[in-house]
């Protein structure tokens, strides 16, 4: 290929979360090679390509770049590969709520008081996310001016090593049936393709629980073109004439002189680029949930079966997850009140019938919900937020608001979604994991004593379901913005202003590809990484 100037790709870590596959680390280890720790790099080398973050969208863009020019990947957390354990579907919550430092997930909350996490691994979301494989709408490619034939090359790329199609058992059934029974149509049988009504979507975990990560796509890279190095945090970028490198979050481009100048001076960062936008944008999708205890035995299930609303919800739900003993303990809180209200012992009061409570929840020191829960994400959202440096530190969580359900859309869409939770947990489907005796309202009521976020709880929230939608709020991990296009990238993915520095990742989205984004951001590195090789060979010719 002849030349090229060194360029820096910065995909951000974000969104998905796969299995770790079914092979054995030394089945793994012709193409692991080329995975090591930081602390073993040279002091000085020289690649075609620098891409910092080896998450949901790095890894397919390394491995692809890697086909035509060398390509060192800096990803700050580890690799999923020497716990797979850690990563396995009986872990999940495990995972994801692990605080240690050496965790796959930062924990960080958001200052509307929503507890979120970002991904640490290499894989990135992938390695911490539920798992569920699903495409973005048509109308989402058109709109991001994607080449629609690429794209979808780019996809059957992705899901030859990571999607499969997940046996669907009794408790995801009856949440299949019972929003066909509601009127979330048609069936649309298994699909990868996003589609109006309910279907059953892709998994990156296969049978066994394996989940299949982003770095997976991994298997792709050329071995001898490609460095991937674990435990490599990037500081900042450095510039002198032009610029050295990049990062893809609004976080380091602020910490490296891109973003809005007055910020910037107040932190004592020497500007190099003043661009207000950065930062700017920022949207989760809010997730609202109600938990469903079930008087039969559930399979242990991520989210298989997805409802898609014409009105703009996406219906979806697992079942048989641990909960923490606060989970429980309010549980218990609510069962006792409706013992209290009827005057009588009832089944459902541990001190009625000790035997039956353990038998439902286990042992509180070690709980497994006996049923599922049903959530609700809203699309878009319309609703936007910034983000902003709290320290210089770039191991320190920025702080980040989303401003959940600031326009009144994403307040309505809520409510439509979680008055189809209702009726299809009073569908006839879903009836045999109810138990008869226990009404909606006391599921409401058993969310409300929940710690689910650190907002402040209103009475009014146990019968309106606009404040128990404001007042539960949960993330689902799909944020994106603070780096989009046309505002702070152009439509190839370049810092407006800068040369030779891209930004490819969720932070670009307006909104959130899908049902689920971790397909398309996947998707995506495969995509630009075909792409900038192309261009690289007009260049030379």
């Amino acid at each position: 290929m002849g030349w090229r100037f060194l360029q820096f790709i910065w995909p951000f870590l974000t969104g998905s979360l796969l299995f770790f596959n079914a092979f054995s680390y030394s089945e793994k280890a012709p193409y692991l090679t080329f995975i090591k720790e930081a602390k073993s790099a040279p002091e000085v080398s020289i690649y075609d390509y620098i891409v910092i973050g080896g998450g949901t969208c790095g890894c397919p863009l390394a491995a692809t770049l890697s086909e035509g020019a060398t390509v060192l990947v800096l990803e700050r957390g580890g690799s999923p590969y020497t716990q797979p354990d850690k990563v396995n579907l009986k872990n999940f919550l495990n995972s994801l709520t692990d605080t240690t430092p050496s965790s796959f997930a930062q924990q960080f909350i958001s200052t509307d008081g929503v507890l979120n996490a970002r991904a640490r691994a290499l894989g990135g979301g992938s390695v911490i996310n539920a798992g569920f494989y699903s495409r973005a709408e048509p109308g989402f490619v058109r709109e991001a001016g994607w080449d629609e034939g690429l794209v979808e090359e780019s996809y059957e790329w992705v899901e030859k090593v990571v999607a499969f199609e997940p046996t669907v058992r009794q408790w995801q059934s009856a949440l299949r049936d019972g929003l066909k029974e509601v009127g979330v149509l048609p069936y649309n049988g298994f699909s990868y393709d996003h589609l109006i009504g309910t279907k059953v979507g892709g998994s990156i975990f296969d049978d066994s629980g394996s989940r299949h990560t982003a770095a997976d796509l991994l298997t792709y890279a050329d071995p001898d073109a490609i460095s991937v190095y674990l435990h490599a945090t990037v500081q900042k970028i450095l510039f002198r004439d032009s610029p050295a490198g990049a990062i893809g979050s609004p976080q380091i481009l602020m910490l490296s002189g891109i973003g809005p100048a007055q910020h910037l001076q107040a932190h004592g960062i020497r500007l190099v680029l003043d661009q207000p936008m950065v930062g700017q944008g920022m949207a989760d999708n809010p997730m609202n949930a109600l938990v469903v205890p079930s008087p039969l035995p559930v399979e242990l299930s991520f989210v298989q079966i997805v409802g898609i609303t014409k009105f703009g919800s996406y219906i979806e739900g697992g079942s048989g997850l641990g909960l923490r003993v606060t989970w429980a303990l309010a549980l218990q809180r609510i069962l006792e009140t409706l013992s209290n209200k009827t005057g009588q012992p009832s089944m459902f009061s541990p001190q009625a019938n000790e035997t039956m409570w353990m038998k439902t929840f286990g042992p509180l020191g070690s709980v497994n919900l006996k049923g599922g829960f049903i959530v609700e994400k809203v699309t878009g959202p319309l609703s936007k937020g910034h983000l902003e440096l709290h320290t210089i530190d770039p191991n320190d969580n920025p702080l980040v608001t989303f401003n959940y359900f600031k326009e009144p859309e994403d307040l309505r869409i809520c409510v439509e979604g979680m008055k189809t939770i209702i009726d299809v947990i009073n569908s006839k489907a879903f009836s045999k994991f109810r138990y008869k005796n226990m009404p909606v309202q006391a599921l409401i009521d058993l969310v409300l004593s929940l710690p689910v976020n650190l907002r402040p709880k209103h009475p009014s929230a146990a019968f309106s379901l606009e404040q128990y939608c404001i007042d539960t709020v949960l993330t689902i991990y799909h944020y994106h913005g603070g780096c989009l296009v046309d505002k702070v990238v152009d439509r190839d993915y370049k810092v407006m202003g800068v040369d030779s520095l891209r930004v490819i990742d969720t932070s670009t989205f307006f909104s959130a590809p899908g049902t689920n984004p971790q397909a398309t951001v996947m998707m995506l590195g495969r995509y630009m990484g075909q792409k900038i090789l192309r261009e690289d060979s007009e260049e030379v010719t």
